[in-house]
């Protein structure tokens, strides 16, 4: 019988009085259940971030070392505005629209496994762009570098989740990732300065190749993971994404490449549109969505991602220019106009791995804030650059820009993480990835299709119909032409064109700064609204 039945089938006791008496029983006590803590990294752990931070470094150097490049590029292989375009930001398109497909893939195949696969296609990517020799096969490169990206940066993430288990541990290893990331987007241009002063330009895009033999010396370091309850997903909401976002970006391209609406763009835009809305709704109905929509109803989680989006947007978009700036307007030779990002370069990486410590005075919020406001500021003072030179303001706008977005990234990816519920921490971070990737993206096809549209205008009213149609869609173009014409014709040319692409640049910061006006304001709203 067991113990409760017979305690309960035996009468009480009853005292002398005839009362029923019952008798306090202590039974031994079980000792509470104590949660041993989360096991701390050691040396190996952090060796290995070290190693991660090879790939990581090498995806981000490749969306910007390009840009120094842009005048080489147009000077050999002579593309049209728009395919310069294409050249710089099909790879951040490619690696957004991905990341999200190549996340779900590694927690299958092993994260370990398909990050090294995707080094190793990264660097065959980069020698086919390295000896391109036309304009659609750099373009056809740079798009299968963005599709390789993809695989690398949400692979090195997980594995660092799967490193570090302590959550101050982990807090600062994602700081140093942020760090090395942002560090290798300035990097990137400064190493480029120095390939392209030595090489000729497809050098930029051999960096991979003695990174990738130094990863693999290292891989034996690195965990391995796979989720034994993977769910799966659908090809085909995957491919509805990248539909929707390209052909939204290539009417927008075509817009500026035309000067006007033409039926291509019309269509294009259209079908974008409609597209991404039937991807959206199938979110709402698949049992394993791509993106899990029910995130975006916490305010700061929306709000926040919004942020990183337009920081990113406002950052490419303005980077884009003023490396070609610093070159073509001014005058400088590569390695020169590298060596100008070095101050905003050291700025950055400090700011992204201090920004975490302003936490002990202030809220995350508040960071953000500031950041933008940073960014707002230098902006402006960016937007009075001419086209004669000014280094100090050139280099206090340049610093504080960088300095901004920093922090505003840091912070931001910290803040999408915190807010989402616990068990949906890995989505969060992963829409946080895709927000900055396509932030970047559409910075430099939206501000840079908007800078085109601008000096094609000022060109057209300048020149006649017999100008080139390189020289009327580019400065590199333009310079070019200029030194095919007498003295006095080819250097009003190229002024004309130097101050023409400086009025494109006016305009993209004008948008810029509009753009995160709005969103402060919009910030500070939601953010009173929703304190936490």
């Amino acid at each position: 019988m067991p113990f409760y039945t017979s305690i309960l089938s035996q009468p009480p006791p009853r005292s002398p009085s005839g009362f029923c008496s019952f008798e306090v029983i202590s039974l031994p006590m079980e000792p509470p259940l104590t949660i041993a803590p989360p096991a701390r990294a050691g040396r190996r752990e952090w060796i290995g971030l070290a190693v991660l931070i090879f790939p990581t470094l090498l995806v981000s150097m490749d969306s910007t070392v390009t840009y120094l490049a842009l005048p080489a590029i147009s000077a050999e292989l002579k593309p049209t505005g728009s395919q310069l375009l294409w050249i710089t930001d099909i790879y951040t398109f490619l690696e957004g629209g991905f990341l999200i497909i190549m996340g779900a893939l590694g927690d299958r195949v092993g994260r370990k496994r398909l990050l090294m696969i995707g080094f190793i296609l990264f660097a065959a990517a980069s020698i086919m762009a390295a000896f391109a020799g036309s304009p659609p096969w750099l373009i056809a490169a740079r798009a299968l570098l963005g599709m390789t990206g993809a695989i690398i940066l949400p692979c090195t993430l997980s594995l660092i989740r799967s490193l570090f288990h302590d959550d101050r541990q982990r807090t600062a290893a994602f700081g140093l990732y942020t760090a090395g990331y942002s560090g290798g987007t300035m990097l990137g241009p400064l190493i480029g300065g120095v390939l392209l002063t030595h090489f000729w330009w497809g050098s930029v895009f051999l960096i991979s190749v003695p990174l990738m033999l130094l990863f693999f010396c290292a891989s034996p370091l690195l965990p391995e993971y796979r989720d034994p309850d993977a769910k799966q997903f659908s090809l085909m909401n995957a491919l509805l994404l990248l539909t929707g976002t390209l052909s939204v970006i290539f009417g927008v391209k075509r817009i500026a490449e035309s000067g006007g609406m033409d039926w291509v763009a019309l269509t294009t835009l259209l079908g974008g549109l409609g597209v991404s809305g039937v991807f959206v709704y199938s979110q709402t109905i698949v049992r394993n969505p791509l993106l899990n929509l029910s995130l975006f109803r916490i305010p700061a989680f929306s709000v926040t991602l919004s942020t990183l989006f337009l920081g990113l947007f406002c950052w490419a978009g303005l980077y884009l220019f003023l490396t070609q700036y610093m070159q073509l307007v001014l005058g400088y030779d590569p390695l020169k106009a590298g060596l100008l990002t070095l101050l905003p370069v050291g700025i950055t990486v400090a700011g992204c791995i201090l920004a975490p410590q302003t936490l002990r005075w202030v809220s995350r919020s508040v960071t953000i804030l500031l950041g933008n406001v940073l960014m707002l500021g230098s902006i402006v003072l960016l937007a009075q650059l001419s086209t004669e030179t000014n280094l100090i303001l050139l280099i206090t706008g340049f610093a504080g820009f960088n300095l901004g977005c920093g922090i505003v990234v840091t912070m931001g990816i910290d803040m999408v993480v915190s807010v989402a519920p616990h068990e949906q921490a890995g989505a969060a971070s992963g829409i946080s990835e895709s927000s900055t990737t396509f932030g970047q993206a559409f910075g430099v096809a939206l501000l840079g299709s908007v800078g085109t549209a601008v000096y094609r205008s000022k060109m057209f009213a300048f020149a006649d119909t017999a100008l080139s149609e390189e020289a009327r869609g580019t400065l590199g173009g333009a310079l070019e032409a200029s030194k095919q014409l007498p003295v006095e014709a080819g250097l009003a040319l190229a002024n004309n064109a130097r101050q023409a692409f400086v009025d494109s640049f006016h305009m993209a910061s004008l948008l810029a700064a509009m753009a995160i006006l709005i969103m402060i304001g919009v910030f500070v709203a939601v953010m009173k609204r929703n304190p936490k």
